[in-house]
């Protein structure tokens, strides 16, 4: 497929404009022979309902790893929604959850929107897509390259969008914004596809999704176009090793740079406790984000860790 030649397209293939190389297919081995830190295999925790606006402008519930359901006033979005027990092929190849989803699927309400921030296995889930596609028929929201996948669920309406191009269904509005990461399902599909995050607009109030990125020069950008945000969602986890992760996710002292630099406050942390996609232990994310966090004179409370199930409000005329 053609797509407009752009800083980050040469009209076939998308790339990441920073310069930061990105690893190669022939260096998996290399990761896969790093020593890793054994996650639980399994933790139990109790899922929760999604709590009543009362009066919010909006609630914020953590789903687990890079999946948020956003209630407003006027709509509710899930980004990146994953309720499958493994991130990958068939539902039987590649990493497998130690937690549960925070939302039960069948407590979830009606879902309006759904954000994809690109195709990996673990944010693009065919699984939970046709879920949804049955129960709500929601609206899609992706980058540009992804409407024929996420079609193949059952999805109808699907909208891509190129960085810094904007849609709305009804008064909720969204916004894609550039990230630093790459895309493919196969070894044959590597950046056939954009990525991004998105920023969520829902009347007054200015939401920062950042998807699944690596630290680039952009958040400034993003910051002088649709700043003040009223909560940035930033991933903090899968970071190590830093030799082959550095190009694709930040880690949590990136993460604290990131969330100064867009001014955000209070941010909270995902991508992290859920899916075991990289060496580093399960809670070695949150504990480098304190000490982050501390080190750059930021409140704990300006940069949260939710438990999964566990929400946010923004309240009217805070």
């Amino acid at each position: 497929m053609a797509y407009p030649k752009s800083d980050h397209c040469d009209g076939e293939r998308f790339h990441n404009p920073s310069g930061i190389p990105l690893q190669p297919f022939s260096k998996l081995p290399r990761l896969l022979r790093e020593p890793r830190t054994r996650w639980p295999r399994w933790i139990d925790e109790p899922q929760r309902k999604p709590p009543p606006l009362s009066g919010a402008d909006a609630a914020v519930t953590f789903i687990g790893h890079a999946t948020f359901l956003i209630q407003t006033r006027i709509g509710n979005v899930l980004t990146d929604p994953m309720w499958s027990m493994r991130a990958g092929p068939f539902g039987l190849l590649g990493p497998r959850r130690v937690r549960r989803p925070g939302v039960a699927f069948e407590d979830l309400p009606k879902i309006d929107v759904v954000l994809l921030s690109h195709g990996h296995y673990d944010h693009c889930d065919l699984p939970t897509l046709r879920r949804l596609a049955r129960r709500f028929d929601p609206v899609v929201v992706a980058p540009l390259g992804h409407a024929k996948l996420v079609r193949s669920t059952g999805i109808r309406r699907v909208a891509e969008l190129d960085w810094w191009e904007e849609t709305a269904h009804g008064d909720l509005r969204f916004a894609l914004t550039p990230a630093q990461h790459f895309s493919a399902r196969s070894p044959w599909d590597r950046n056939r596809a954009l990525w991004g995050g998105f920023v969520i607009l829902a009347e007054a109030r200015k939401i920062y999704f950042a998807g699944d990125t690596a630290y680039a020069g952009f958040f400034p950008e993003i910051r002088r176009r649709f700043a003040p945000f009223d909560l940035a969602l930033l991933p903090i986890g899968a970071y190590e090793p830093r030799w082959f992760m550095r190009a694709v996710h930040m880690n949590p002292q990136e993460s604290v740079r990131a969330h100064r630099e867009l001014g955000s406050s209070p941010s909270i942390a995902m991508h992290f406790g859920t899916f075991q996609l990289t060496p580093e232990g399960i809670d070695e994310p949150v504990k480098e984000l304190e000490k982050a966090c501390d080190a750059a004179g930021v409140a704990r409370s300006g940069f949260r860790v939710l438990g999964t199930g566990e929400s946010v409000f923004l309240q009217k005329g805070v």
